[in-house]
């Protein structure tokens, strides 16, 4: 009977387990595949990147962005920020605090910037030179981006 009590206690146990690692997972709603734009990235298609993950929708994508993982920190790190693994922290073209108000979206990120002359430039950028001023490595480092804290439901 002990027996019977403790594997009925160990299953529930497991299962909240599982169910808090599903919640705070990376959000994909809406997120594709790191290199084809056009396919939806799949969790159980995933590469471990800056203490993260950045997903794919397929095995030959994902060898691919292994092979050569600096040519695409960019997408990467916009991958990052997109499924809210990574937070801005500050200005990603000045390292200055943020304003709320002085906003632009790039891609499926809402980027916050310091004054209405960086957003201007940002909005002003189209594809790849509005990512890349947003989320290369400099602006990365610049921008304060961070993991996320991932905040435990009582």
């Amino acid at each position: 009977m002990k027996t019977r009590g403790l594997l009925i206690v160990s299953s529930f146990a497991l299962v909240c387990v599982a169910t808090v690692f599903a919640a705070e997972g990376p959000n994909l709603k809406g997120v594709k595949c790191l290199m084809n734009p056009k396919a939806a990235a799949k969790a159980e298609k995933s590469v471990a990147f800056k203490n993260g993950k950045v997903f794919f929708c397929c095995d030959g994508c994902a060898g691919k962005f292994t092979k050569a993982k600096d040519k695409f920190t960019t997408r990467g790190n916009h991958q990052l920020v997109a499924t809210g693994q990574y937070k801005q922290g500050k200005c990603p073209l000045t390292g200055r605090p943020l304003n709320d108000k002085q906003t632009v979206k790039v891609g499926t990120v809402e980027v916050k910037l310091c004054c209405g002359r960086c957003k201007a430039k940002v909005a002003e950028a189209t594809g790849a030179k509005q990512a890349e001023l947003v989320f290369s490595d400099a602006a990365f480092k610049k921008g304060a981006f961070a993991v996320a804290k991932v905040e435990k439901k009582k």
